[in-house]
């Protein structure tokens, strides 16, 4: 990190404030990764719900694979999926059209999500774990639903925890490389994300545009980090209290 800062000077600083490229870069990273979020969301907070709360067999062997993704490095990732909705995969023979969404923003939303909502499942799942069951079982007795009960007393309950995997998995989406590569391409102006313009540049020579794309999501991922652990300390206040 200090080897980078190093590196700064006007030319770098120039580069960030008028380089198109670089603005093109980071405004499709933060879009990616918001619409990534917000899929990531829709996905992991029912299935870490249904890890917790609903009973069924195999669920050892589920958890072990919804942990995968937390290990398995991008580049394979991006192979399988690549193998699962390309033109030679199932998904291709139920939805042709949806090959063609590759190598296109499309392909690079999709990646995030996979690795975002690991992340999300993972932290949610032991976030609803750690309720008090006498909440729930409180709110049952009120004639509240499985559902309501999420909605109206769980997620209220843990939401610091939730909003903190949410900027975790947001991070993560943004520094997505390997599996963004896999489904999406390097194409200049249109699939290149920061990680994106950081490889295109170092490998056509460019030190101060990578240098630059790599400050800036360096500073975004320490800005997030802060964020959270603003929400940990807040937690722990309370806690005490």
């Amino acid at each position: 990190m200090v080897s980078l800062f190093l590196q700064i000077d006007s030319g770098i600083i120039s580069a960030l404030i008028f380089d198109p490229e670089i603005h093109f870069a980071l405004i499709l990273s933060i879009t990616t990764a918001l619409v990534s979020l917000l899929f990531a969301l829709i996905i992991a907070i029912p299935a870490a719900w249904s890890l917790e709360r609903i009973p069924f067999k195999g669920k050892k062997w589920l958890n072990l694979i919804l942990d995968l993704p937390m290990v398995m490095p991008p580049l394979v990732a991006g192979i399988g999926l690549l193998l699962l909705l390309g033109q030679a995969g199932p998904v291709n023979d139920i939805f042709p059209a949806f090959a063609r969404w590759l190598f296109s923003p499309i392909g690079i939303v999709i990646a995030q999500t996979y690795v975002a909502s690991a992340i999300i499942v993972r932290n949610s799942s032991a976030a609803f774990s750690s309720i008090d069951k006498g909440y729930l079982n409180a709110a049952y007795n009120l004639g509240l639903t499985p559902i309501k009960t999420l909605l109206f007393v769980e997620i209220p309950l843990v939401w610091k925890v939730l909003l903190s995997s949410c900027i975790l998995a947001l991070a993560r989406a943004m520094g997505e490389f390997g599996a963004t590569l896999m489904l999406a391409g390097a194409t200049r102006m249109k699939t290149e994300t920061l990680p994106m313009a950081i490889y295109l540049n170092i490998a056509s020579g460019d030190f101060k545009q990578a240098i630059g794309c790599a400050l800036l999501l360096m500073l975004i991922a320490s800005s997030l980090l802060f964020i959270i652990h603003l929400l940990q300390r807040e937690a722990k206040q309370h806690a005490v209290h």
